[in-house]
């Protein structure tokens, strides 16, 4: 049974900086891609950053320059390292790999 356990985030004020962590138990996941999905109020889910399991990143406009996602595949853990934050990073945040989806964890920028 695949268990995924989120950690960090909160609030922070412009500019500052939180990192994500996504804790896979159950299974390995070295060999999948991996990534970090975002949802603001009224808007729909998009993605922030994908880990390929072959060592590449992919990264949209919006955060690209400040987010920097990382795996270990040793512990079977996804990072998301997010500095500069803007108010408009304000969303919920969720893990993903295949099929299934971490918790919700809350991200709050203030200006």
């Amino acid at each position: 049974q695949v268990q995924l356990v989120e950690s960090g985030g909160g609030l922070v004020q412009a500019g500052g900086s939180l990192r994500l962590a996504c804790a896979a138990s159950g299974r390995s996941f070295s060999d999948t891609n991996m990534a970090w999905y975002r949802q603001a109020p009224g808007k729909a889910r998009e993605f922030v950053a994908i880990s390929r399991y072959l060592g590449t990143t992919l990264y949209p406009n919006a955060v690209k320059g400040r987010f920097t996602v990382s795996r270990d595949n040793n512990t079977n853990t996804l990072y998301l390292q997010m500095n500069n934050l803007k108010p408009e990073d304000t969303a919920v945040y969720c893990f993903n790999v295949l099929q299934f989806w971490g918790q919700e964890t809350q991200v709050t920028v203030s200006s």
